[in-house]
C-alpha cells in the first residue's frame, strides 16, 4: 500500500500545511496536542476537506482540489477508529460487529468473522452489550467493526487516550497483533512516546500544523538537532528479543544486536520481539567501570560521536557493539572527562528509564 498526503488548511488561527507518503505497516502520526495530527486524519477521513490538498492510495485519487476531485468518505474504504468505541448501546457485540460489514463493498475480499474476533480476543463477548464492557473491550470491539468494513486503509486517532494505564497495557498486545497478522495498512495517531515506539514501523512526526521529522522510531527520536520542547522525547529506540522474565521482581531480560538489557515488564512471554526506548537524559557516562551503583544496566562501548548545542549541552552516540545509544551531558562533563572520539566509555542507564 502506498499512501501520498499533501494538505493545506486554515482553521481560524491555526494553520495546516502537511505532507509525507508511507507505505504499507503502521505509520504514526505524533506530536504534542495541538500539533494537527486530528485535523491530519480527519482530512485523510475524509470528515473534513481541505482549502488546497491532494490523497492518493495506491495510485487511486481520492482527493485533488486542483481537479475538483473529492471521494465522499463513505466511498473511500477507510476504517475510523476514534477515541471512544462509539458502539451502539442497544446491539450486542456481535451485532455490532455485524454492522461493519454493511460498509464492505461485494468486491472486497470478506473478512473472515472468526478470525477478527480471535485476533482482538473478543470471542468471549459476543453475546455482550456495550454497557457491560470495559473502555478496552469496547475499543477491541471498535476496532473489530472497522476490519469488518474491509477497509484499504484503518485509521485510529488516539484509541488509547480515553484508557487508564491497566486498560492501555490491556489492549497494546492486540494491537501488536493486528499489525503483525493483518495486512491492513494502519493510520495510528497518538501523542503517546510508548505507543508509538512499540507499534510504529514510520513516524510523522508533527509540529504547529508542520511535519517536522519523518522516518523510523529510532531516525525520529534518536536525531539532532530536536527542539527543547521535543528533546524530552529523544533517544535511542533498539529492538530485541525477550530472554527471560523475572516475575519475582518483575523484570524482564531483553538480548538486543549486541547487549542485553534489563526492563521493569514482566508481562511480556520470552522470544516476543519487542522495542526499548532510553531517553537520552537518563543515560550516564562512565570512563572506568562504576561500581556500587542501584543501576542494573552498564553497556560498554565508544564514543562514535560527539554533539555540543547552543545549550551547553553535548549530546554523546556510544556505539555498543552493534547497538547505539545516546546521552546528552553537559559541556562541563565532557571537559572533566576529557572524552573524545573513539573513548571507551561506560553507559550507565537506570532500569526505571527503560520503557517497552
Amino acid at each position: 500500500m502506498s499512501l501520498v498526503v499533501e494538505v493545506h488548511q486554515k482553521l481560524d488561527k491555526f494553520e495546516l500545511n502537511a505532507a509525507f507518503s508511507s507505505e504499507s505497516g503502521v505509520t504514526a502520526l505524533f506530536g504534542r496536542s495541538g500539533s494537527g495530527k486530528t485535523s491530519m486524519v480527519r482530512l485523510i477521513a475524509g470528515l473534513s476537506k481541505p482549502d488546497r490538498g491532494r490523497l492518493v492510495v495506491d495510485g487511486d485519487v481520492i482527493l485533488d482540489t486542483e481537479k475538483r476531485i473529492f471521494v465522499p468518505r463513505h466511498k473511500r474504504r477507510f476504517g475510523y477508529v476514534f477515541q471512544e468505541g462509539r458502539l451502539f448501546p442497544h446491539m450486542s457485540v456481535r451485532q455490532n460487529l455485524l454492522f461493519g460489514r454493511w460498509f464492505a463493498p461485494k468486491s472486497a475480499p470478506a473478512v473472515d468473522f472468526s478470525q477478527v474476533t480471535e485476533l482482538l480476543g473478543i470471542g468471549a463477548l459476543l453475546d455482550r452489550r456495550p454497557g457491560n464492557l470495559s473502555g478496552g473491550e469496547k475499543q477491541r470491539v471498535a476496532i473489530g467493526r472497522a476490519l469488518l468494513s474491509a477497509p484499504r486503509l484503518l485509521l485510529m486517532d488516539e484509541p488509547l487516550a480515553a484508557l487508564d494505564e491497566q486498560r492501555k497495557a490491556e489492549i497494546l498486545p492486540y494491537l501488536e497483533r493486528l499489525r503483525d497478522e493483518t495486512s491492513t495498512p494502519i493510520v495510528y495517531v497518538s501523542h503517546s512516546l510508548a505507543e508509538v515506539t512499540r507499534l510504529a514501523d514510520r513516524v510523522v512526526m508533527m509540529k504547529d500544523g508542520r511535519i517536522d521529522a519523518v522516518g523510523t522510531p529510532s531516525e525520529v527520536f534518536g536525531r539532532s538537532g530536536m527542539s527543547s520542547s521535543d528533546r524530552r522525547d529523544a533517544g535511542a529506540v533498539l529492538s530485541g528479543i525477550v530472554e527471560t522474565v523475572d516475575p519475582a521482581y518483575g523484570l524482564a531480560t531483553i538480548r538486543l544486536s549486541s547487549e542485553s538489557l534489563i526492563v521493569p515488564n514482566a508481562q511480556v512471554q520470552p522470544g516476543r520481539k519487542v522495542r526499548v526506548h532510553i531517553p537520552e537524559r537518563d543515560v550516564m557516562v562512565a570512563i572506568k567501570r562504576p561500581e556500587g551503583l542501584s543501576a542494573l544496566n552498564l553497556l560498554e562501548g565508544r564514543i562514535s560521536a560527539l554533539e555540543p548545542d547552543a545549550e551547553g549541552m553535548t549530546r554523546l552516540r556510544i556505539q555498543c557493539g552493534d547497538d547505539v545509544v545516546l546521552s546528552r551531558i553537559t559541556a562541563l562533563s565532557v571537559e572533566r572527562l576529557a572524552l573524545s572520539l573513539g573513548m571507551p566509555v561506560f553507559a550507565v542507564i537506570k532500569t526505571v528509564a527503560l520503557e517497552q
